[in-house]
């Protein structure tokens, strides 16, 4: 079954058995357009070029009396010879059909046409009914061939019903009369074929597949409003990577980079790789020691606060060195330095002396399966501050030395010692005080430290992939339909097998080949559950259910999802109606020209979404053109870099940010210091495509277009060479399954994240943003990112009671709140109410949400922390967010609220500065609440 995707709506194609529909090859159209249906034959597969076929639903008592107007009406009424349709056509006495006017050749094939309907000029009930699919001039049905042009497409107008269909009572009808009452409902239809041509590119096209959806996104340079800052208040500190590489500044290997006091020595907060947790130990610990601490912590070594589950937080104890990978010739002057810097992996190295040669170099990979370190005529010393219990005599495996050693805290490890000169297995001693196991000096080679909990059966397997490690990943994608696969291929040295570790939502989407590499390993992650081994080269991951038909309006998952009529009672859109004229009022220069992105693209987004109701729910075009007009305006303002915190771009780490936090680092959010880039400019983004949405040649004026693809190759960008003006997906992390909102300041934890909802939001937002303009790879991107964040955020954020990857002990509060790569505490960065805690992982509610966001998991949250009343003392825009979530469980409750208020009274203060009554009634509405 073919599938397309017309005016953000899904079109099925399904088999016709009427035969008086033509060939066996012809299937009929279904669509919903602005909530009415719109069914369109056309034959499929002829030799001809492609054609279009504009459609116009009308209501009717019969078929075939659009079809008698039809056949009684002249080609100079239908169609002026001034190259547009003028129809006035629809049969106002009636009740279902629908009116086509096919263009035949207007492109060759076999390139798909595209389309949208949004910039013909038509009155609202003509052009909110308007729309084009594929079709073939051989269909059978009854035509009426309008004038032609020279040079230019022939339109003719056709009846969606032939005349052997049509009830024949109701042939005798006066088609003057008809004809009338046609012109009565639809005033007049102008669509140039200028316009079409233009607009034919923008919307109908097959639903977004593509073999390779990492490319470049465009090669536009830098709008010429937008200033460029040589410098950048973080230095790039110890980086060996030279020339004008972009760098990665939200990856799991920034504190290597990072130096949050200049008081003391930087460089020396965590990494994690997961399962392994590494940091450079600079000279502190049990062991004093200058080298790398390596450690992986179990379940019985989490701390969690003294109180009753489910508790605050818990976090993976820091102080702990149970082995550091050191050289004697290690210290007070140990340099540390990086290189290699990618999006999934990076070198760390250790030199004695500043800018000397790294004596050890410790490739770090996420999900890497041993803890390598390549050491370069040394003398190394593995230490442990946990104290070495035993350590068996080595066992030769070929040239490998395998170590046995236990802990004083009882756990057992391996170590691998794999010389690149001669070398004897007695050559490493343990020293008194059982910290230090030494071996010789000038050794030249490799040193592998990993944990096994299997015994002999795991030693087997770490056995099989000892001496080979991995120093890189690249990521490859595709997208099928609604099927979406995507590859990290690991580089690796060494001859055997590749030991990696996958996470949860890894295992639960692995493909057959990558779900027959699994071993019996597993080792607890630090926040994200158990670890499993992979014995493979490759990891192969698909996603079977994207939401390719999701699109501006309200949404929500179905079978396959596949697309779902939205209706409106007469009371609903009456409701949203009033909402609408009285917000879409509002001043939105006071809400947008604020000293912060955030506020400003929330409020941008805010407005984008009432006037994308007003032009698709009420249908009030003259209404939304006005809306529209301030919103372009407003958003002009930063196009043109006008507003009170003007962006540049950072030659520094390579980004756009914002010029706030040159002189305050906390200001917009720590913005210019890269935080919250896919919050700040997803809802950007996600504006922008509803004003190409409602207006396709905005996109093509001045720089538009330019500036916000320059946001999306700010946090998006789907380049992996390394080599433009940004790094590859700055912000989506595609081994975690979603982004990290930290950029450049030293942690303790590591990254993290407080808002999947708005890193959902961005997503979306990149998602419709490629559909407006035509990038397939953009588009089936943001489809695929959809997909992946409802995996992960459904296994490490989002909390059901039979959740098995975080602590029995915190699963009670049903969402994990600000998620570290070290540690997970219930709270956000303005406090602890559960209003807090819970909302800011559902702001904004948009189409998104009901894809994310499991009724399941909803029901346990509410009736948690919001039941029986207690939604109802919600102080402030907390209370529109709690009810707007409601609907995802009870649509019908979640409406009233938004319709009513309390006790019949509405308040505005129940809305925050992102949302809007007129959204949240038709939100809800949609669900099932009106």
């Amino acid at each position: 079954m073919a599938a397309f995707l017309l005016l953000g709506h899904l079109v099925r194609a399904v088999p016709v058995e009427n035969g008086n529909r033509g060939s066996s090859e012809e299937v009929v159209w279904e669509t919903v357009v602005e909530t009415k249906t719109v069914v369109c034959p056309t034959t499929l597969g002829t030799s001809e070029s492609e054609t279009m076929v504009f459609t116009t639903t009308l209501t009717r008592k019969s078929a075939s009396s659009a079809y008698e107007a039809m056949s009684s009406t002249s080609e100079e009424e239908l169609i002026s010879k001034s190259g547009s349709a003028a129809l006035g056509s629809t049969v106002a006495s009636s009740d279902y059909g629908s009116m086509l006017l096919r263009t035949s050749s207007i492109y060759p094939s076999p390139e798909p046409p595209i389309i949208s309907a949004s910039s013909a000029s038509a009155s609202s009930q003509n052009l909110n009914n308007t729309f084009i699919s594929p079709a073939s001039s051989s269909s059978s049905v009854p035509t009426q061939t309008a004038s032609s042009f020279s040079g230019s497409p022939t339109y003719t107008l056709v009846d969606e019903l032939s005349a052997s269909t049509a009830p024949s009572s109701s042939l005798s009808e006066s088609s003057s009369s008809v004809t009338t009452e046609i012109s009565a409902s639809i005033e007049t239809i102008q669509l140039s074929l200028e316009t079409i041509q233009s607009t034919i590119r923008s919307t109908l096209r097959p639903a977004p597949s593509s073999d390779g959806i990492f490319t470049p996104i465009d090669s536009d340079g830098l709008p010429p409003q937008i200033s460029r800052n040589a410098t950048h208040p973080v230095p790039r500190l110890g980086i060996n990577d030279v020339g004008s590489k972009p760098l990665q500044t939200n990856k799991f290997y920034a504190n290597l980079f990072l130096r949050g006091d200049p008081n003391r020595l930087g460089q020396a907060q965590g990494v994690w790789t997961h399962p392994y947790t590494l940091k450079w130990s600079a000279g502190g610990g049990e062991t004093k020691s200058w080298g790398m601490v390596i450690n992986h912590l179990d379940y019985d070594k989490l701390a969690f606060p003294v109180q009753k589950p489910p508790v605050d937080f818990y976090i993976n104890p820091v102080g702990i060195q149970q082995f550091v990978l050191s050289a004697s010739e290690l210290g007070p002057q140990t340099e540390v330095t990086t290189d290699s810097l990618g999006p999934f992996s990076v070198n760390a190295n250790l030199s004695p002396t500043p800018g000397g040669q790294p004596m050890i170099t410790f490739p770090l990979v996420q999900g890497m399966g041993f803890v390598t370190g390549l050491y370069k005529n040394a003398t190394p010393n593995v230490q442990s501050g946990v104290i070495f219990r035993t350590i068996s005599p080595a066992t030769m495996l070929g040239t490998i030395a395998r170590y046995r050693v236990v802990l004083e805290d009882g756990y057992n490890w391996l170590i691998y010692v794999i010389p690149s000169v001669q070398y004897n297995a007695g050559d490493f001693k343990i020293q008194e005080g059982r910290r230090d196991f030494v071996g010789p000096a000038g050794f030249t080679g490799m040193i592998q430290i990993a944990k096994n909990k299997l015994g002999e059966e795991g030693e087997a397997i770490y056995d099989k992939a000892a001496g080979t490690y991995v120093t890189s990943a690249t990521l490859s994608g595709s997208v099928k339909d609604t099927t979406g696969t995507y590859s990290l291929s690991w580089t690796k040295v060494g001859p055997g097998p590749l030991l990696m570790f996958a996470l949860p939502h890894h295992v639960q989407s692995f493909n057959p080949d990558t779900a027959s590499t699994v071993t019996k390993i597993k080792l607890r992650s630090t926040t994200k559950g158990p670890a499993t081994g992979i014995l493979s080269d490759k990891m192969t991951l698909v996603e079977p259910n994207l939401p390719v038909t999701m699109d501006f309006a309200p949404w929500k998952p179905t079978a396959g999802n596949a697309y779902q009529k939205v209706t409106y009672s007469p009371k609903a859109l009456q409701a949203i109606k009033d909402a609408a004229t009285a917000e879409i009022k509002q001043n939105i220069t006071d809400q947008t020209n604020l000293n912060s992105m955030y506020y400003s693209g929330k409020a941008l987004a805010k407005f984008a979404t009432i006037v994308y109701v007003i032009k698709d729910v009420v249908q009030n075009p003259s209404l939304a053109n006005q809306g529209l007009s301030k919103l372009k305006n407003e958003f002009d303002r930063f196009v043109q870099n006008k507003q009170k915190h003007p962006l540049v771009y950072d030659e520094g780490w390579k980004g756009i940010v914002s010029s706030a936090g040159y002189s305050d680092p906390g200001e917009d959010f720590g913005a210019t210091y890269y935080n919250d880039h896919h919050f700040h400019y997803g809802y950007f983004v996600y504006a922008a495509a509803v004003i190409g949405y409602l207006d396709p040649q905005w996109l093509t004026q001045g720089t538009n277009k330019a500036w916000v693809q320059m946001l999306v190759k700010d946090f998006a960008n789907g380049d992996q060479s390394g080599t433009g003006d940004y790094p590859f997906s700055r912000s989506f992390d595609w081994y975690h399954g979603h982004s990290w909102a930290k950029g450049l300041f030293e942690s303790g934890d590591g990254k993290d994240q407080e808002s999947t909802s708005e890193d959902g939001f961005a997503a979306f937002g990149l998602k419709m943003w490629g559909k407006i303009i035509g990038d397939v790879n953009m588009e089936a991107r943001g489809n695929l990112m959809l997909a992946v964040q409802a995996r992960s955020f459904q296994n490490y954020f989002y909390m059901e009671s039979n959740n098995v990857n975080q602590p029995p002990e915190f699963i009670g509060n049903k969402v994990t709140g600000i998620l570290f790569e070290n540690k997970v505490d219930h709270a956000t960065y303005f406090g602890r109410e559960p209003h807090y805690v819970s909302g800011i992982h559902m702001i904004p509610l948009s189409p998104h949400s009901t894809y994310h966001r499991k009724p399941s998991f909803v029901r346990e949250e509410w009736d948690t922390f919001f039941s029986n009343g207690r939604a109802s003392v919600v102080p402030g825009g907390w209370r529109g967010i709690i009810y707007a979530n409601l609907a995802i469980i009870d649509p019908v409750a979640a409406y009233q609220f938004f319709e009513q208020g309390v006790r019949g009274e509405w308040r505005d203060e129940w809305l925050d500065g992102g949302s809007s009554r007129t959204w949240y009634l038709a939100y809800t509405a949609a669900l099932g609440g009106a």
